[in-house]
């Protein structure tokens, strides 16, 4: 009696899984600001307000150069953007932010107000990993945030497996590795040798501003500031912790998965 019971409410309840690719992104909470934009060309001449109350130094305006903004170390405390008189720093509301490389992560720059979103790899490596990618999970040292954000995608919700994108226990079953955390120098041998155990051709994703560039503990003495101090990495995605929505689009954007939508869609930004 208790497993029909057990049907008929699965029953009752229905797919709870999101339609999202082929559907709507979830819209992303109020207080998620998305990604940053960087409009320097409206920057005060001299003013550097934003540049002091950014607690990772993220934020940097050399003499006489436009404003430059590191999302790669960015917290997205939005301090920045409350404190630029003339609101050259705005949030996009964009959950887009994975890139193939780490200077893409730079704002400021003409032309390089937005973040260059991630390529797919090249046509051999989709081949061996678009259908079926297996990721060995390694938290570098991390406060478990950007671990919890990366294990929701395995929940019924977001069912992470209907993309053949599943973690797994050994590296020696990995393709690649999944970093989070800032590699401290108590991790750095059992990365590389995770790192080692992981069969060619390999794939490295840093997941959040820990892993990307040691976010608030940039610096610091016992850390390595990000992992590609230690391993090369393939794909950025920044956060603290990065949603996992950010997440989802940098895995599926690198298989070349998704069907790519204009940015500013309602789709992507919608509230209701």
């Amino acid at each position: 009696m208790f497993v029909l019971d057990t049907i008929a409410h699965r029953l009752k309840r229905g797919c709870e899984t999101m339609a999202y690719p082929k559907g709507p992104a979830p819209a992303l909470p109020d207080r998620h600001g998305g990604a940053l934009k960087v409009d320097a060309t409206k920057c005060a001449d001299g003013c550097t307000a934003c540049v002091p109350v950014c607690p990772t130094q993220a934020i940097a305006r050399p003499d006489g150069k436009p404003v430059a903004l590191d999302l790669g170390r960015c917290i997205f405390c939005a301090a920045c953007v409350d404190v630029c008189p003339p609101k050259a720093i705005t949030q996009t509301g964009d959950h887009r932010m994975a890139v193939r490389h780490r200077e893409d992560l730079v704002l400021g720059e003409p032309g390089q107000e937005q973040v260059r979103l991630a390529v797919a790899l090249d046509e051999k490596l989709r081949r061996l990993f678009g259908r079926s990618l297996r990721l060995r999970q390694v938290s570098a040292g991390g406060c478990a945030a950007c671990e919890a954000d990366t294990n929701v995608l395995g929940t019924i919700g977001w069912d992470l497996g209907r993309f053949g994108i599943q973690f797994v226990a050994s590296p020696r079953h990995a393709d690649g590795l999944l970093i989070t955390g800032p590699v401290t120098k108590n991790m750095e041998l059992a990365l590389q040798k995770t790192y080692a155990a992981v069969a060619a051709p390999k794939i490295v994703i840093a997941v959040g501003a820990c892993a990307i560039a040691g976010g608030p503990f940039v610096g610091h003495a016992q850390v390595h500031n990000g992992a590609s101090a230690i391993v090369p990495v393939d794909l950025f995605i920044p956060g603290c912790p990065p949603h996992p929505l950010t997440i989802l689009d940098g895995l599926l954007r690198m298989l070349d998965r998704l069907e790519e939508t204009p940015r500013g869609c309602k789709a992507l930004h919608s509230t209701a």
